[in-house]
């Protein structure tokens, strides 16, 4: 990878270029952390690209390498599986040639010149995979004993259970959480396994030049307003971000949710905006004083925060790691702990 984006001072992005620094490219590259290739329609590594943009969503990055590890590690992969990964630079598909040989590894992508960069990368190591332009939530291109996705997903696409072969494994994510999601393929077509207890968040799976951006008219409200409910809240102001567990279990309940925060003169806000218009803002100066809430819209998306929050302090726990995962054939996904469950 010769460019990378990275937040600046600004909330905006700054392009590194790894020629133009050597001692910075070669650190970064055997760091472990994960590296921001495209923002928007921004590739990192497209001649002429702006230096800084003012703003915009990560939309592809190269995952830090002990993540990629981990996941396919929950794949248990042995050395006779044929594998299907997603593709992003590529360094996770030059893993799996590694690990199995190139004539057993698939790796797809919606971005056709995200494809071509990394089929010309991996053929400067001798590797040759079959790589192709895919939606991963459509048609695959074959049959696998194993699956694993770097992007995310809400619910489990038929299409994946349709081309694991019986017994075979799927690893992937729960879009907006941080939930690694195993399964094993039944007799019925369909599949079962857990939530793992572990941790990682993948960007959604897109579905072409879909870069998501988040209704301006939300933001401006949410960011003026003053709603139609005030409140204070018992507990000191949390950004969801910071406690996985606590984002997952709301966005299971509520997804969709965007987060954005701001700290200015001593005072520090958090958001949560939602596509259907709902939106909440809470605002505090000290660590540990109690937040003022504003919200409005169709959904209370605070209320719905502190309810979480309730139960994890009620029960010291949330019930999201470890639980069960059961998908019928047509892809319907339910999580069930205890009495808990959900259907996504």
């Amino acid at each position: 990878m010769p460019g990378w984006w990275e937040r600046d001072d600004t909330d905006g992005w700054r392009l590194h270029s790894g020629p133009d620094d050597p001692a910075a490219w070669l650190e970064t590259a055997y760091s472990d952390r994960t590296l921001v290739t495209q923002v928007g329609g921004h590739h990192a590594d497209l001649v002429g690209q702006a230096p800084v943009l003012a703003g915009g969503r990560p939309a592809s990055s190269s995952t830090l390498p002990s993540l990629v590890v981990r996941m396919y590690r929950h794949a248990m992969i042995s050395d006779s599986d044929d594998i299907l990964v997603t593709t992003g630079s590529g360094y996770g598909t030059a893993l799996a040639c590694a690990r199995l040989g190139a004539d057993r590894v698939t790796s797809i992508d919606v971005d056709e010149h995200l494809v071509r960069l990394a089929t010309d990368r991996l053929a400067l190591h001798g590797e040759a995979p079959r790589i192709l332009v895919r939606d991963i939530t459509g048609p695959l291109p074959g049959r696998y004993d194993r699956i694993v996705t770097t992007v995310s997903v809400r619910q489990i696409p038929v299409s994946w259970l349709r081309a694991l072969r019986p017994g075979g494994r799927l690893v992937t994510t729960v879009s907006g959480t941080g939930l690694i999601l195993t399964a094993d393929k039944n007799a019925d077509g369909g599949a079962t396994g857990r939530v793992e207890w572990d941790r990682a968040g993948f960007m959604g799976a897109r579905h072409g030049d879909d870069h998501h951006r988040l209704d301006d008219s939300v933001w401006k409200e949410a960011g003026e307003g003053d709603g139609e409910e005030t409140s204070t809240s018992r507990y000191p102001l949390l950004d969801p971000q910071d406690a996985w567990d606590v984002m997952s279990m709301l966005e299971l309940t509520c997804p969709g949710i965007d987060y954005r925060v701001r700290e200015a003169g001593g005072t520090r806000t958090v958001w949560l905006l939602h596509p259907d218009g709902s939106w909440a803002r809470a605002s505090a100066t000290g660590f540990l004083d109690s937040p003022v809430v504003h919200e409005s819209g169709p959904q209370r998306l605070w209320d719905r925060l502190e309810r979480i929050r309730h139960r994890l302090n009620r029960s010291g726990s949330l019930p999201v790691h470890g639980a069960r995962v059961s998908i019928t054939p047509d892809g319907e996904t339910t999580l069930s702990r205890g009495s808990w469950s959900t259907t996504l």
